[in-house]
């Protein structure tokens, strides 16, 4: 590695990241480019480009990815009705790849050597900042100072800023309550004050959503359309894929919807406490399972429900740009050819209930389920020697248990 010259850094400009950005100045002495992703976290990016200039940085890019991190990213995973564990709605997990997609495309742009991120040793980002650079440049190099410095404890970190003419914020020279990570997608939680599973969070924690208790006591209801498995209107009105999850956020806040507190199993072999908002895309996921109910075949929708897990996994470790992620991709936007309609819900207090949807790409027959006259639509003589069939291979084993 002592031969890089140039580093994409994956920049926040905030105290962690501006460390690195100096430390590698330092410690490589190879020039820095900043790389800044706005994926709609809500937090003001110009402190982002005044701290790059500061550091003398020449080349800074802050760039707007969030039309296609929910257009690229959030909706086909959206259309596999993807829960990493049951629970978890895979928010940091789906922006790592983008990001490290816009690093490489940097890297090539700007000539540079090398990548470079802020994921800890412990963390599941780590690898999915790396499993994809690797996946879109086999020979980019990649620099994780985590792993790599020798600072031991927070106030190393501090002691390294003030001697680097750093500015350290009051509110970082002690620990941090907990982390925080931030998109349009969601917002979660993790560490120090989360790290008894047994503890209830304090409330100060949720930032996306109100709870639930303090929601307003009249339901608001809500209609979603959708085409070929994708939200494209809100009430009726066309919608952009962000513009959607970002009015769907602010439903889903005012309603007290998405929280979820989770224990899981992260990649790397340990298992950790998260706290998770996600306000739209729970709305969407509810809505979008919906539509595929009335739309999609029986075996259609159970084979893809028995692959949810196993594509949800392949986000959640980081192989998004992976053969057998985009296999399943395309399985699964092969089904989605007429998933289109409207669905309506209820907001209330929590929850996203669905009360009514309808299609013209229907499965759903009255003629069919009627307990009225079918008109021969259906012959309930028919059903005897189907379950007659049904039952042969179980009569055979009842018999030989008998014998037995």
């Amino acid at each position: 590695m002592s031969d890089i010259k140039k580093v994409v850094l994956a920049y926040s400009g905030g105290l962690d990241t501006s460390i690195i950005l100096k430390w590698l100045q330092v410690t490589y002495g190879c020039e820095v480019v900043t790389f800044t992703a706005d994926l709609g976290q809500g937090e003001e990016l110009d402190p982002a480009r005044r701290n790059a200039e500061r550091a003398g940085i020449k080349e800074i890019y802050i760039d707007d990815l969030r039309e296609e991190f929910v257009g690229d990213f959030v909706y086909p995973m959206m259309r596999a009705n993807a829960l990493y564990e049951g629970v978890y709605l895979l928010g940091t997990s789906i922006a790592r790849p983008l990001i490290s997609k816009r690093l490489i495309e940097i890297a090539h742009e700007t000539g540079a050597d090398a990548i470079a991120h802020g994921a800890t040793g412990k963390g599941n980002d780590q690898v999915r900042f790396e499993l994809a650079a690797y996946a879109l440049d086999p020979d980019i190099k990649i620099i994780a100072p985590w792993r790599e410095w020798d600072f031991k404890s927070r106030t190393d970190l501090i002691e390294f800023a003030e001697k680097h003419q750093i500015q350290v914020p009051k509110d970082k020279r002690g620990e941090a309550p907990f982390s925080v990570d931030a998109n349009l997608l969601h917002s979660s939680s993790e560490g120090k004050v989360l790290e008894d599973p047994n503890e209830e969070p304090p409330a100060y924690v949720f930032q996306r959503t109100i709870a639930p208790e303090e929601a307003p006591d009249t339901p608001t209801y809500i209609e979603i359309g959708f085409e070929k498995g994708d939200a494209v209107t809100l009430d009726g009105e066309k919608l952009s894929p962000a513009t959607m999850l970002a009015r769907l956020n602010d439903l889903g806040r005012d309603n007290g919807i998405g929280r979820v507190d989770l224990v899981e199993n992260r990649f790397v072999g340990m298992k950790s406490r998260g706290i998770y908002e996600t306000p739209g895309g729970t709305i969407l996921t509810v809505a979008h399972r919906a539509m595929e109910s009335l739309t999609l075949d029986r075996e259609a929708m159970h084979l893809k429900d028995q692959l949810m897990p196993r594509y949800s996994e392949l986000v959640y470790y980081g192989f998004w740009f992976a053969p057998e992620r985009e296999m399943l991709q395309a399985l699964i936007d092969k089904s989605q050819e007429h998933v289109e309609g409207t669905v309506r819900l209820k907001l209330y207090k929590g929850s996203a209930v669905v009360v009514g949807r309808r299609s013209d790409k229907s499965l759903y027959s009255d003629e069919l389920v009627t307990f009225e006259d079918d008109r021969g639509a259906y012959d309930q003589k028919d059903a005897e020697g189907f379950i007659r069939l049904n039952a042969l291979r179980l009569r055979t084993l009842a018999m030989r248990r008998r014998k037995g």
